[in-house]
């Protein structure tokens, strides 16, 4: 049984949002949008995450990737981090060769990879995730891990703690973002953190638990990009000891519950909606491929932008 670990009161919190993609229609991506959200984000104080699974990394072109990064790098003067992105099929071997060039794309443009999964990676079990990521090491000075549940992805994986361990133990891996949506798993890895390598960041994707910032983790979230500067405020709440935290968070919170539900890709669309509720894109398109919410959500999320005093 896992002990609930003590609350860190007033920490300063690092956050990351993974930024999405807004599209035009289902072709087209909305690129004076996205650019306006990379600077609402950065300016806000968070850092802009591309590339994830919030910005489509798996439907997108390279043309379509290259330029987000390229958005990214110049918005934020390379402050960002953004998913190394490598495209297989189940049954594929690890590609070093692919990790590698889609890593040297975002750190030649100043910012931090983050590895996303793939079959290659994921599927020959932990022992061959953790020497995947080894082998990363030997070619990338600095990149984030990437725990991903397949509620996500069909080829995500989390590891046992012993391979998490393991993990601590590469000095290029600075943090590692878990996306379990299990509290008790995230607790765990904290724990390890703490007694193995305090500097590490736990980077909770926990949609569904945003408070365990409150434990010590550090976020990597889709959802705060429905609203980088109320997640900014909130984390200022925190870390001064004001109350207003809690409301805050919990109105947040509760717009995870109802845009992270199954099938969990769809909070893209939902994000998408929420981008334009907030007359921050012209549209709610996604592009082909990506799961679409029924029409009624859009009511919901202006109740909740309403309620969050943001709805345009």
């Amino acid at each position: 049984m896992t002990e609930t670990p003590a609350i860190i009161p007033r920490r300063r919190i690092t956050g990351m949002s993974a930024i999405l993609l807004p599209h035009l229609d289902p072709q087209t991506p909305d690129w004076p949008a996205l650019e306006a959200h990379i600077a609402r984000t950065h300016e806000a104080g968070l850092t802009p995450a591309v590339n994830m699974d919030t910005g489509y990394v798996q439907l997108i072109d390279d043309s379509t990737r290259v330029r987000v990064l390229d958005c990214a790098a110049e918005v934020t003067s390379g402050r960002f981090v953004a998913g190394a992105f490598v495209a297989d099929e189940n049954g594929a071997e690890f590609s070093l060769s692919g990790y590698s060039s889609a890593a040297a794309e975002i750190s030649n443009r100043g910012g931090t990879p983050v590895v996303f999964p793939s079959h290659g990676l994921n599927g020959h079990g932990d022992e061959g995730w953790l020497a995947g990521y080894q082998a990363i090491a030997g070619e990338v000075d600095r990149f984030i891990g990437f725990e991903l549940g397949q509620m996500f992805v069909p080829y995500g994986r989390i590891v046992g703690l012993e391979t998490y361990a393991a993990l601590l133990e590469i000095p290029q891996c600075i943090g590692a973002k878990h996306s379990s949506l299990d509290r008790t798993l995230e607790w765990q890895r904290l724990a390890l953190r703490d007694v193995h390598r305090p500097d590490f960041m736990v980077l909770t994707g926990n949609d569904l638990g945003i408070d365990m910032v409150m434990y010590g983790s550090d976020y990597l979230l889709g959802l705060s990009t429905f609203a980088p500067d109320l997640f900014a405020a909130r984390d200022h709440h925190w870390e001064t000891g004001d109350p207003a935290f809690y409301e805050l968070n919990d109105m947040l919170q509760y717009l995870g519950h109802f845009t992270f539900r199954p099938p969990t890709p769809g909070y893209r669309h939902n994000a998408a909606t929420f981008m334009q509720l907030r007359g921050w894109a012209s549209g709610d398109a996604v592009p082909a491929g990506a799961p679409l919410r029924p029409a009624s959500d859009r009511a919901v999320l202006a109740d909740i932008a309403e309620r969050l005093g943001v709805l345009a």
